[in-house]
This record gives structure tokens, C-alpha cells and sequence, in this order.
């Protein structure tokens, strides 16, 4: 049996090679499985490509996905996934964030029966502000999702075989692998882990980077805004209606001089910035139909090492 790591990189020179050092470490207690260690390189501006070439030379285990551009994370794991041969998938970041040594007790899981193998972190180093921003996100995904993804986790974990088939027959481009992992069901756990700081090297994450997967959840999963739309424009019709008729009361039979400039003024920024957002909000929903009609590839491998088709 075949077990595949995918390592999803950009600009990781300072970090490829000790991972491999730490994974062929790991992997060489277990005798009982087969490793591939998967690099895909989402086309890096520094050494890490020829590090991964190099690597693929004097170790055949090491396989490399090289594509043709940056086409973001969500897509460099999505080609780890269609090219990993293994009975199990496990997936973990190359800055170390994600601890290698967890690797033993998710194939322990993974052999008691559990089809997705989740780490979970208690504690993080990262950035303090990004951690509650992430926590919030997931808080708020579940609550207007009709699936739970927990709220401590990274992608970090272990998928079987028959999980991974399940995630490549999903034909959409706009993808949001936690929450897709989550919704293809399966026996799932979690595995408790203390995140790191990145041991080496910048990250290219920004808090643009989860604005954009922030989008892929909620637009990928929930109606609920277009839900909310509709109650709020029901609900504004009304009040605007109750309002226009207390007003013409109190001009009738109050005599309060009527002055119109004043609601109407009123009326025209509030309904604006209502049909503004509104409209902006149907954009987005637009925006993921158009990217599945185009029906381009999530990613264009330009080159691969060590696999055999």
C-alpha cells in the first residue's frame, strides 16, 4: 500500500529540503507502507523548483508538479490530489506550521477505521490577528451552511483513497477544499496539534489570500444572502410604505408643513446603498457561474518529474 504527502510550494528554497530530510525521517520508522512524497510548485520565483528537480534525482519517491503559473493554493492541492497514486492522502504546508511528526498517529486513525483524518490546532503561534479572523469565519460559515467544518483547521490531515475519488468527481473549478472535505461526508476525526511559527522564509499569504477563500465558502456553499436579500427588501418596502403614510397623516392632520427634500433626500442614500450592495452581492454568484461555464482547468501542469503517466 501507497501512502502519498503532498507538499504545495512557493518560494519554500529555504524549506523544501528540510522537509524532505524530516519526512524521509518520519516515513522511514514505518515499514509497513510505501511513501511518494508529492512537491507541487505553483510556478516559484526562487530556487525551490530546481530544489525539487534535484531531490526527484536522487530520490525517486520524490515526485514534482510544476505549473505553469501561480494558480493559488486551492488549485496546487487540487493537482496533488488528481496525481497521488497512494491508498491515503495527506496533505501539509512546507513552512513547518503544520508539524510532520503528526504524520504516525493519522495513519494510526486512518488504520482504526477513519476515512478523513483532520489536525486540529489548540494553541497557534501565527499571526494573532489572522488566527480570530479565521475563527470567526468558520463560526459564522457554520451557522449559515448546512455542514460543519471545525473551526481549528488548516487542510492539514489525511484523506483515504475512496475520499480522494470523491473530491476529484466534484467537476467545479470554484473550489473550497475544507469545506468540500467536509461535505463529501465519511467517517471523519480530529487529531488535536500545537501550530508553529513558520520556521524559515516569508509567507505569501495575505489577508487578501483569505478574502478570497473567505468568498469560496460562503458564495460555494450558502444562499443565505440571497436569502436575506429578499427579506430585507420585503421588509425595507414595508417600512418605506408605513413611513410614506405617517408622514402624509402628520401633514393632513397634524398641518406640520410638508416638506418633501428631506425624506426623499433620506430615501435615495439608504435605498442606494441597499440596491448597491444587493447588486454587488448577486455579482459575486455571478461571478462563480461565469467561472464554471468558462469550464477552464483549475491549474496547467508545464512539467512533472517521476510520475510515470
Amino acid at each position: 500500500m501507497i501512502i502519498s504527502i503532498c507538499v504545495p510550494c512557493y518560494n519554500e528554497e529555504e524549506n523544501v529540503v528540510p522537509m524532505y530530510e524530516r519526512l524521509k525521517q518520519i516515513t522511514s520508522k514505518n515499514k509497513k507502507y510505501n511513501f511518494e512524497f508529492i512537491f507541487t510548485d505553483n510556478k516559484s520565483t526562487d530556487n525551490t523548483h530546481q530544489l525539487i528537480k534535484n531531490l526527484s534525482l536522487k530520490d525517486k519517491r520524490v515526485k514534482g508538479i510544476f505549473l505553469s503559473r501561480n494558480f493559488g493554493s486551492e488549485s496546487s492541492g487540487q493537482a496533488a490530489l488528481n496525481f497521488a497514486k497512494g491508498d491515503a492522502f495527506i496533505a501539509l504546508s512546507c513552512d513547518f506550521q503544520d508539524p510532520p511528526e503528526l504524520i504516525p498517529k493519522f495513519i494510526k486513525e486512518w488504520e482504526e477505521g477513519y476515512d478523513v483524518v483532520m489536525g486540529s490546532y489548540t494553541r497557534s503561534k501565527d499571526n494573532i490577528f489572522m488566527d480570530i479572523i479565521r475563527k470567526i469565519f468558520y463560526m459564522v460559515f457554520k451557522k449559515i451552511t448546512e455542514i460543519t467544518v471545525p473551526i481549528n483547521v488548516t487542510g492539514f490531515g489525511l484523506l483515504d483513497k475512496k475520499v480522494v475519488l470523491a473530491l476529484r468527481s466534484l467537476p467545479e473549478k470554484f473550489r473550497f477544499a475544507r469545506g468540500l472535505t467536509a461535505w463529501v461526508g465519511f467517517k471523519q476525526t480530529l487529531v488535536p496539534f500545537k501550530r508553529n511559527k513558520r520556521l524559515r522564509g516569508k509567507s505569501s499569504y495575505n489577508i487578501f489570500e483569505y478574502i478570497k477563500q473567505a468568498e469560496r465558502g460562503f458564495f460555494g456553499f450558502s444562499y443565505l444572502v440571497l436569502d436575506l436579500m429578499v427579506y430585507g427588501g420585503f421588509l425595507l418596502t414595508l417600512i418605506s410604505f408605513l413611513f410614506i403614510v405617517g408622514y402624509l397623516y402628520w401633514v393632513i392632520f397634524v398641518n406640520i408643513p410638508f416638506n418633501a427634500s428631506i425624506p426623499i433626500l433620506l430615501s435615495i442614500f439608504f435605498f442606494g446603498g441597499i440596491n448597491l450592495l444587493g447588486i454587488s452581492v448577486l455579482g459575486k454568484y455571478i461571478q462563480v457561474i461565469v467561472e464554471e461555464t468558462k469550464n477552464r482547468p483549475m491549474y496547467i501542469v508545464e512539467e512533472t518529474v517521476n510520475m510515470k503517466d
